[in-house]
This record gives structure tokens, sequence and C-alpha cells, in this order.
């Protein structure tokens, strides 16, 4: 009954939240597996079949948001907890809801796969910059009546990336191994490039066959063709080919060094120098581990910083949050591009500028809850252009729970004097002024819940967090000693 109440309640937040709610959830939203659906993707479409009450029962709030599940990335070593896997939950000032942990044979809905290949496909709605993705499989043997651990999954590919954005590279081919056969669980990891972050989704899947993989194909692949450089800079381009059939990656070269292996057909280079020549070529991998020639000579000269910087860089756009507190908005955006290259951006917060950074992201702290703000974002070229503002990102903060209030850099507070701050209870142990709950030991936490290990924060007996993965509880006062290697933390 408790367990209906909790769902029930939430139902209502949705509901009473309006339109505004639903709105800021797919803001905050950044992809998930469609094909094979992945859980959370499940929830959002069982919504509207099942019906709201008991979709929400069912997978939890992600029904709002299957593109949300994220963590820190470096998944086995980091990433989110054992038992915590699926939700991706337990830290950066998350709400805990742990419902897509769910354990049961019978728990979840499951796809058909074969043995061999599968083609696992993404939906972007926030195409990040990106480094790779990974899979796993949940090995023989495993328990599904267990929350689902490390010590039960195995790696079964990983798919490289350039830094480029994730839309250049939306389907996968995975081998599932031929002594997998009925219910197991595929684990999918999305790297994003340029933060700490990646997403993580769990697909049901109900792997049938006789055991027998596909055999390989014994030819290697064909060289690739059409090779071009495109979006030059004094320090950049954007190597692009045509997709060869049977690849499973791709070598590229440059200088006949080879600089990169990708999962996709193109590469972007950096750090070059200005006003030079290289030459580039690509050969293609396939899955059976043969290389294919070479393709064709490519030479591409890097502009010169002396070439009159005449033009606007492009505006920024995709504009959206990583993660909206009672006191932040976590925001990021796509790379603006300039024939010179971009210096900076400039963010603009009510139309005032507030900030300056050579990122693609920046987090806006100390803000007001429930409180709409409006955002845009400028960027600089190496020239001093100027580019156009970026569409306007309207964003509304968290509103407090009943009868509390969100911490207030300007206030002043004594003792016990209790604050929220990233979705999180913290009470006083003595005056503060300015000092931010998550970072000072002048606030105690006393919501029950894990936060991310900072080597520069106190923490006291009794004090939880998490850090590479695992959930530490210290034994007594401490500062600096890392879980994992000093005595003060028990694993938990």
């Amino acid at each position: 009954m408790k367990k209906k109440l909790l769902g029930l309640a939430m139902l209502t937040t949705i509901i009473t939240g309006g339109m505004a709610l639903l709105n800021a959830d797919e803001a905050n939203a950044h992809g998930y597996v469609e094909t094979p659906a992945a859980r959370g993707y499940r929830g959002s479409l069982a919504k509207n079949t099942i019906g709201w009450t008991a979709a929400l029962e069912k997978y939890g709030m992600v029904i709002t948001n299957p593109q949300s599940l994220e963590f820190d990335k470096g998944f086995p070593q980091a990433g989110p907890a054992d038992g915590r896997i699926a939700s991706a939950q337990g830290g950066k000032g998350q709400i805990t809801d742990f419902v897509l942990d769910s354990t049961g044979a019978d728990r979840w809905d499951k796809a058909d796969i074969k043995t061999g290949t599968n083609t696992f496909t993404w939906h972007y709605t926030a195409p990040h910059s990106t480094s790779k993705w990974h899979y796993y499989i949940t090995k023989t043997g495993w328990n599904p009546e267990k929350p689902l651990a490390r010590k039960d999954l195995e790696l079964i590919g990983e798919i490289k990336h350039d830094g480029s954005s994730a839309a250049n590279n939306k389907s996968h081919q995975v081998n599932i191994p031929a002594d997998r056969s009925g219910y197991h669980v595929v684990l999918a990891v999305w790297d994003v490039a340029d933060t700490s972050n990646a997403f993580y989704n769990v697909i049901d899947v109900n792997v049938k066959g006789d055991g027998e993989i596909t055999p390989p194909v014994e030819e290697a692949p064909a060289k690739p063709t059409n090779v071009k450089a495109t979006d030059i800079t004094t320090s950049s381009l954007k190597l692009t080919w045509d997709t060869v059939s049977n690849a499973k990656e791709y070598n590229v070269y440059r200088d006949n060094k080879k600089v990169a292996t990708v999962g996709g057909n193109q590469f972007n280079d950096a750090n070059l120098t200005e006003d030079t020549t290289y030459v580039y070529q690509v050969e293609a991998v396939g899955s059976n581990g043969k290389v294919s020639e070479k393709s064709s000579m490519v030479k591409v000269t890097t502009l010169s910083s002396a070439v009159e910087d005449n033009q606007k860089p492009t505006a920024p756009t995709n504009v959206h949050s990583m993660g909206t507190t009672e006191t932040s908005v976590d925001l990021m955006w796509t790379k603006s591009t300039h024939f010179l290259g971009v210096k900076n951006y400039e963010v603009y917060r009510d139309g005032k500028k507030i900030a300056t950074t050579e990122k693609t992201s920046f987090k806006d702290t100390g803000l007001k809850a429930d409180t709409t703000y409006k955002y845009t974002v400028k960027a600089i070229s190496l020239g001093g252009n100027v580019s156009d503002a970026s569409a306007v990102f309207s964003v509304k903060t968290k509103e407090a729970p009943s009868g509390q209030t969100t911490w207030d850099a300007d206030k002043i507070y004594n003792f016990g004097d209790k604050v929220i701050f990233n979705d999180l209870e913290y009470e006083a142990r003595w005056w503060t002024k300015g000092e931010r709950p998550d970072q000072s030991d002048v606030w105690k936490l006393i919501s029950d819940a894990a936060v991310t290990w900072e080597a520069s924060k106190a923490y006291s007996g009794g004090d939880r967090v998490t850090f590479q993965g695992n959930t530490y509880e210290a034994k007594w006062w401490t500062q600096g000693d890392k879980p994992g290697t000093a005595a003060v933390w028990e694993l938990k």
C-alpha cells in the first residue's frame, strides 16, 4: 500500500506541474536507446498504452524523461554504484528514484534479439560531443532476482568516436555471444567528450538462436572513397568519407602516422599548425579484423591567421540544461564554427552577460527556486567578431519542498537552520554566510543520500559519499582521505 501511495504522489506532482514540467524535462533530455527499446524508453511509451498511473508505478519518474539517465563516466571503474546501474541514480543532486533497479525474471518487458550481430540505435535530443559508446551483457548464469552489479556484466562492444556530435553515429553493430540465451540485460553507455558525464541505458532482451554466430566475412573491407576535408580553420578541420559496408571502424592517418580510430565516417582533427599542409588517408577495419587498402591521399592546408577576420561565427545552437536544481542550471550548447576558429563564448541570463568561457558549457549557480530564467549564448571569433545570439533557452528552477527554503548566498544562517541545495537538505552546524552547502563542512547533509566525494570537503562520521561507482560511509571526521584507500571510509 505504501508503494502505491508513493506512486500516486509522484503522479500528482507530474500532473499538477502541468506542461511547464514536461517542457523542463524535455530540455534536460539528452538521449536513449530507441531500438531495441531501453527500459526507460519503454516506460515513456507505456504511459500511452497502460496509462500514467500504471506506467509510473512500474517504471518510476523516468516516464517523463527517458533521455536523462546520466551519471559519471568511466564505467566500469566509475559510474553508478552496483544496484543502481539501471536508474543511474545516486549523485549530482538527483531525486532518488530507484524503480528502474527493480529485479525479477518477469519484472520487465523484453525485446527479442538473436545471437550474433545486432543493431542498437540511439535517439538523441541533445547530440553531445562524444568520445565513445560501450556495450555490456550479463554473463551466463547471472541471477535476475538480484540487483544488477558490475560482476554480472562483460564488455561486448566499443564504438570509438572523435569528439564530434553524437548525431554522426546513431546505430551500432554489436555482437551478442553465442552462449547466451533467454533473458539477459544489455547495458549501453554513451560517454560525452566534453563533460564528466555519461548516459546509461539498460535493455532487457530475450536472446534467441542456437548459439551460432553469423560466420564473419573473410574478405577485407573495400578501401574508403570520397575522402574530403571541410570546416578548415587555422588549427582544425573535419574529415569525411563514404561508409564502407562491412567496416566496423576506420583508422585515420595524418602524414602517414595513425592519429585516430573512429566508429563512424567522420574525424575532427584539432590542434594543428596554421598555414601548414597535411596529408590524410583512411583505411577501413572489418569485423574480422582485416584492414582495407588506404584511401587516396588528400592534401589539406590550414588557414593563416594573417587572413582578415571579416566574418561572424555561426550562432551557438541547441542551448539546453544538463541538470536543473532549485539553485542552479547546468547549461550546454553545440559549438559554433568560424573559418579562423572560435576563441570563447559569452553567456547571457535575462539579457545580462554573466560569464565568458572557452567551453561549450557553463553552470549558473546561486539562483532562486521556482523561477524562470532565459539564457542566450554568443560566440567570439579569434579576431573578435561576435556571432548572433543563440535562440532563447527558457528554463525554470525546481520548486523547494513544502515548508523548506533554498540556500541563499546572501543570507545569514545560524545553528540548526535547514536549507535545500541541489535537491538535498542540509543543516547549519554554526553561523555561516556565503558558504555553499556542498563544499563547506559548516553544513551537515541530513538527506538520506550519498553525494559525490570531494577532496576539499570535510566529512563527519556517518556521512556517505560515492566514489568510482561505490558508496562509502565515514567512520569519523575526515578531509582529503580518498575512499577505497583510507581506513576512515567503509564500503557500503
